[in-house]
């Protein structure tokens, strides 16, 4: 399911829907040919009619009107906008259950307001660097936080479409990020993030080694001409690096940061990258989920991707951290198990995953936490950063662009880029630099 179909619950967005940012905007006529027109293409769809008026009503509301004909006193009237801001505050930080007095809700919703430009900026960065200047965010929408001056924007035919399009995607974008922070609340991330790297610690990595202490190794790997798949891969540490031949065709030389584990008085090398999925790339997710209860669509906010020699090793690390949760007071219990490191199809239902992907994963639930682990051998690691059509880098392109996430922040009338053809550029893209890239 798109987030630009008819099944879309982002109505407010929808460059065809009844919100639409049209090239002018006037409250002058009620029953204008425009008004006729807008009203003969919804009023037949009831669902439609529907969700506009819920979200008409919650713009009533935080603007505390009763109709739009109220609007141009607002826009006139700083004393009467400044009122309206201070309760439109209030309504929001009630919403989002954030307590406090008006200045710490002002600061809650305000970084609100800087997640909703870190996803435009997360995009910029990467996935669309080449056109960061054709979605470059407009100096008046970036510097923006409040919300009522925001909306009020997106009815004010004194500024340009592209900037009231931007005030009405930035106000969307700061509800998700409000509801993931509520969420994370609830749910208390921060501290879990702090205990489960506690348990990494205390509990699974060697006690030979300082907390933090990493063995530099390199990958050195030869690749298909086909689709650039891992054909041999051998370790090298430091030393070894000095006498190394230059690259041939098809080579790659990978780093890796190893710590080390236990078993039986035996160290074994570990290759791990923790992480707590940030609030933009929440919003992401809920975007491509076509989602905005964060409870629903974001499963994996807590994850560990390990990286060890062979398959051998990988059962090792699994059964050494079953034990070391005992250890710590917790059984471990794993869930949703997905095994194809031997080759057999991978069960893709994301958009944009790729059934030759190759890995162990499965979520962890110990100690009240719920774990996502994604565990490669070093032939699978390398895979996933590089072969054809199952690299992470094309997968980033295809999960954006697919879900219709691109063309849904980015409408082609307010922006002029062809996603269909982007996407494509940007995959080569991505193949380019993987492949030239020592």
């Amino acid at each position: 399911m798109s987030i630009v179909d008819e099944k879309s619950i982002f109505i407010a967005m929808k460059q065809e829907g009844p919100f639409a940012v049209q090239d002018h905007i006037g409250f002058e006529q009620l029953f204008s040919e425009h008004n006729r027109r807008w009203a003969k293409a919804f009023r037949q769809d009831q669902p439609i009619a529907t969700k506009y008026r819920v979200v008409r009503d919650q713009i009533f509301d935080l603007l505390q009107i009763e109709s739009f004909h109220e609007v141009p006193k607002l826009l006139a009237d700083t004393e009467l906008r400044a009122r309206r801001s201070e309760r439109a505050y209030q309504l929001l930080g009630h919403l989002f259950g954030v307590s406090g007095d008006l200045p710490e809700i002002q600061t809650r919703i305000h970084e609100y307001m800087n997640t909703a430009d870190a996803v435009i900026a997360q995009l910029r960065s990467k996935v669309l660097a080449p056109y960061s200047s054709y979605i470059e965010i407009s100096n008046e929408i970036e510097t923006l936080k409040n919300p009522v001056e925001l909306l009020l924007i997106t009815f004010d035919d004194r500024y340009h479409k592209k900037i009231r399009f931007e005030a009405k995607r930035k106000l969307v974008l700061m509800g998700l990020a409000g509801s993931i922070d509520q969420r994370e609340r609830e749910t208390d991330i921060e501290n879990k993030f702090a205990v489960f790297l506690n348990f990494l610690n205390q509990h699974v990595w060697s006690p030979q080694l300082k907390i933090g202490e990493l063995e530099i190794a390199y990958l050195a790997s030869h690749h298909t001409a086909t689709d650039f798949s891992c054909t041999q891969v051998s370790v090298i540490d430091a030393e070894g690096m000095r006498n190394l031949p230059d690259l041939g065709e098809n080579e790659k030389l990978t780093l890796i940061k190893r710590r080390l584990f236990q078993v039986n008085g035996r160290d074994i090398p570990v290759y791990v990258s923790v992480r707590k999925k940030d609030s933009a790339a929440k919003v992401l997710k809920l975007l491509r989920k076509n989602e905005k209860n964060p409870a629903v669509a974001v499963d994996d906010e807590l994850g560990l991707m390990a990286v060890l020699d062979n398959v051998n090793h990988v059962k090792r690390f699994v059964r050494h951290l079953t034990r070391a949760a005992v250890k710590a007071g917790s059984i471990m219990v794993l869930e949703d198990i997905s095994d194809t490191l031997a080759g057999n199809p991978y069960s893709a239902t994301a958009v944009g995953s790729s059934n030759q992907t190759q890995m162990l994963k499965f979520f962890a639930r110990m100690g009240g936490m719920r774990v996502e682990f994604i565990i490669h051998t070093n032939q699978s690691y390398l895979n996933y950063r590089y072969q054809r059509g199952t690299s992470h880098d094309e997968y980033e392109v295809r999960r954006l662009f697919d879900s219709g996430v691109m063309e849904f922040l980015f409408p082609y009338e307010i922006y002029q880029l062809d996603m269909k053809q982007v996407r494509e550029k940007q995959i080569i893209r991505f193949r380019k630099m993987i492949e030239q890239q020592g």
